[in-house]
């Protein structure tokens, strides 16, 4: 695509696909929750007709190579150029389109990984309470062409070279699907286990401030309560094993599989958010907690 070409992509389109839809519309005017910016009220605008965008917030507006600039924190015109045409409009990812039969299941063309940069991506880790630079340590921005379309979401890597993928619409994987396993050298005989990443990294978020105490174990990630039998033999080896897997059917099935399984004292450490779906579920109901003590504190400030 050149300049010309993009220029002519609509903003509610390309908007879309950083999962930033139009909370009011007066005519030919949409007013948005800013995409540049945390905000309770609309003032972000696009006149549909012009094909125009203006921040009323920052004061400033302009086209979609305008707005990019912002996004991507860039000038260089052919880098916002290859930014959006990677990503918009006809990028808009829904949902990944299931495989037919006869399909091969690793029909996937042109993988790129990348470090998390993505707009709607860093928003999706946002919404479930994932620090971006958390989420980077084991992450990565994958982009792949499938049927002819293109998709993207977060990647997280396996032991056997495949991916868990998340994306705001999407939960799925490309193929081998396996367990994933992160060893620390200054670990003893110590694993937690997690049945998703999500959930990894909603415990690395809930001990970011106690680096060293990451660092005491190994962490295994079933990615599917159905890998729970290629986790057997690496948990073998473990002396001290912590289940943190949800608090449900499947994954208490999960727990007591691996513990029968293994033949040895597995802790179930899915008490510590009991009332809780799983961890992650917890760590978003911590922080508004910790919000709202901090709006009450701050309410009770006198000059």
């Amino acid at each position: 695509m050149n300049i010309g070409q993009i220029k002519k992509i609509k903003l509610q389109e390309f908007l879309a696909t950083i999962d930033c839809k139009p909370v009011k519309q007066y005519g030919v005017n949409l007013m948005y929750l800013s995409p540049l910016r945390t905000e309770k009220h609309a003032s972000f605008k696009v006149n549909t007709e012009l094909n125009l965008w203006y921040d009323f917030g920052i004061g400033r507006g302009g086209n979609i190579i305008d707005l990019a600039e912002l996004l991507y924190n860039s000038s260089d015109v052919s880098y916002l150029i290859h930014q959006i045409e990677r990503n918009a409009p006809s990028c808009v990812l829904v949902s990944l389109p299931k495989a037919k039969p006869n399909t091969p299941q690793n029909s996937f063309e042109n993988l790129q990984v990348l470090s998390i940069a993505h707009p709607a991506l860093i928003k999706y880790l946002g919404e479930r309470c994932i620090d971006i630079e958390i989420a980077r340590t084991v992450c990565k921005e994958l982009h792949f062409d499938t049927r002819g379309k293109h998709y993207f979401g977060i990647g997280f890597p396996n032991i056997a070279g495949g991916y868990e993928i998340r994306n705001p619409f999407f939960k799925g994987g490309i193929t081998p699907k396996d367990i994933s396993l992160f060893h620390n050298e200054e670990s003893k005989q110590s694993c937690f286990v997690f049945e998703g990443f999500i959930d990894f990294l909603s415990f690395m978020m809930l001990r970011r401030k106690e680096n060293d105490r990451l660092k005491r174990q190994d962490y295994l990630v079933l990615n599917s309560v159905s890998n729970v039998k290629k986790a057997l033999e690496p948990l073998s080896h473990y002396e001290n094993i912590q289940c943190f897997l949800d608090n449900d059917e499947a994954g208490r099935n999960a727990y007591l599989q691996l513990s029968k399984e293994l033949g040895k004292p597995v802790t179930d450490a899915s008490t510590l958010y009991n009332g809780y779906k799983d961890l992650n579920e917890y760590l978003c109901a911590e922080f508004k907690h910790s919000e709202k003590a901090e709006n009450k504190k701050i309410k009770g400030i006198r000059p």
